[in-house]
């Protein structure tokens, strides 16, 4: 009988995977050509703003930023003789992403014309000029785009590119620590005969789970030569047994019974850390081997500095599913603060863009920084105190791809 071979259909998966990946790839590339305008590099002027010309009549526009927030400064000749600002009458219109525009009007300052209006980040829009001078109107219009693309719908799907709206979000921080289960606090009791005599029978193994009033040790008094029983004070689990049938009870603990249905998870935590630890405290614990994160709270602490210098944090576990023993080691995550913040965005979305933090912001099909003020982390979110707005939709997972085409077409902007 012939054998089959598994390597025909993995090579074709393989070669599958790859048509399609190269598909994706193509169309998005697709899409950036098409959205990128192939122009001549602005002519510029001695100012190193660009100029732009009708008829003789000239003027040129530079983003103005040494020493002062970005601003609109305006040089301006006819028939290459220069021409007072306070003779022309200009307006600029900056139409961002998602028909934002910005109006700026101009006044007189020195030799030229200043705009009245900060061009925050980005520095992306389609620049719209009105300028009249001497009973002539005279209008222009370029894109000025930057951190700016487009990948179509189907695309980003297939990439797997996901957003979210921004918004208000709850900040926990956490720190991370290390420790072990044990039994709580007086959940053990030692099991020791009342009068001394010779052991008669032991009706319970070792980890065999027993119940208030349950006969553990039957013994003979050495006194009275009568038997007595000896029985479990609580509900729990005989975890340990020093005696056998036949022995002496010779004054020493027997048997121990302990309570598995409320453990404590006994996590070192360092002096740095300690101060921000407060009782009740949530805390998530998880445990190798157990699937389900726990969720206790700080019920106590050490009384003395380890030997590493650290000091033991107490937190109460419900065991009731029996899932924990004693002994289990396990991590935490110790709650120290929490805080609500008008406005958060999700860490895995953020990316970097010349010298600034930057998320991408989606309008449509097309996609665009916005540059960062960060304030406090934690876990998952950061606390955004300027740069973007509430309900604006942004990129949260493979971000990357999206900086990835923007840095492929070279988008820059005029200074």
């Amino acid at each position: 009988m012939k054998k089959k071979s598994l390597l025909r259909p993995v090579t074709f998966g393989l070669v599958l995977w790859t048509v399609v990946m190269l598909l994706v790839t193509t169309s998005i590339s697709a899409v950036a050509a098409k959205n990128t305008v192939e122009e001549a590099e602005p002519e510029k002027g001695p100012h190193g703003g660009r100029l732009l010309k009708q008829e003789g009549f000239v003027i040129e526009l530079s983003i103005f930023e040494t020493g002062v927030p970005p601003e609109f400064r305006v040089w301006i000749t006819n028939n290459e003789k220069a021409v007072p600002p306070e003779a022309v009458s200009l307006t600029v219109e900056l139409i961002r992403l998602g028909d934002v525009v910005d109006v700026i009007n101009f006044k007189p300052q020195g030799d030229f014309l200043r705009g009245d209006l900060e061009i925050y980040e980005p520095h992306s829009f389609v620049v719209r000029i009105n300028a009249s001078y001497q009973d002539k109107s005279y209008q222009w219009q370029y894109d000025n785009f930057e951190g700016r693309t487009s990948i179509e719908a189907q695309v980003a799907k297939a990439m797997n590119i996901q957003t979210e709206v921004a918004g208000q979000a709850t900040l926990s921080e956490v720190i991370h620590v290390f420790g072990r289960i044990e039994p709580a606090q007086n959940a053990q009791r030692q099991i020791m005969a009342r009068f001394d005599g010779q052991i008669k029978s032991m009706p319970v193994s070792l980890g065999q789970p027993v119940k208030t009033g349950d006969v553990l040790v039957r013994v003979e008094s050495n006194e009275s030569l009568k038997p007595y029983s000896i029985t479990s004070p609580i509900d729990g689990v005989v975890a340990i047994k020093n005696a056998n049938v036949g022995e002496q009870t010779a004054g020493r603990v027997l048997l121990s019974v302990t309570n598995l249905q409320d453990l404590t998870a006994e996590f070192s935590v360092f002096s740095l850390d300690r101060g921000k630890v407060l009782l009740g405290a949530p805390v998530t614990i998880s445990v190798n081997g157990v699937e389900k994160n726990l969720i206790g709270e700080v019920v106590s602490f050490g009384s003395t500095v380890q030997s590493n210098q650290s000091t033991i944090v107490r937190v109460s576990i419900d065991n009731t599913s029996g899932r924990y023993l004693p002994g289990q080691y396990a991590t935490g995550s110790i709650e120290v603060d929490r805080y609500s913040v008008p406005l958060a965005v999700k860490r895995a979305g953020l990316q970097a863009f010349r010298d600034f933090t930057v998320v991408y912001a989606k309008v449509g099909e097309q996609y665009e920084v916005r540059m960062l003020e960060l304030g406090r982390e934690a876990g998952e979110w950061v606390e955004v105190l300027g740069g973007l707005d509430v309900g604006t939709e942004y990129v949260t997972q493979n971000s990357f791809i999206i900086k990835a085409d923007i840095e492929k077409s070279g988008a820059s902007h005029d200074h």
